[in-house]
């Protein structure tokens, strides 16, 4: 009971995600329905101007419902963001309620 409450075991979940896109594409709800498919939990919690302003980099964490869907869930975001860099890693502490 107490691993379900501090969820131990499921590190591969929790990941931070790094996504470049133009400057020009509203970020605002675009990853929406790519994310509600493969997470079951995200937050935006960063939008940065990168390559002198052209680019922007938004940074979520968020919780995967299945680990081993992560490529496809790289692929269906790369269809979004014009196939520019996208970077998935483990967040530095896991969060709950994001």
């Amino acid at each position: 009971m107490l691993y379900t409450a501090v969820h131990l075991g499921e590190g591969g979940r929790y990941k931070a995600l790094h996504i470049t896109i133009p400057e020009d594409l509203d970020y605002t709800g675009v990853f929406d329905p790519v994310l509600k498919e493969y997470t079951s939990d995200y937050a935006l919690k960063q939008v940065k101007t990168t390559n002198m302003g052209s680019l922007l980099k938004l940074t979520y964490d968020l919780t995967l419902r299945e680990p081993d869907q992560e490529k496809a869930f790289i692929d269906e975001l790369r269809r979004r963001n014009g196939n520019l860099e996208i970077s998935v890693s483990h967040q530095a502490t896991a969060t709950t309620g994001l």
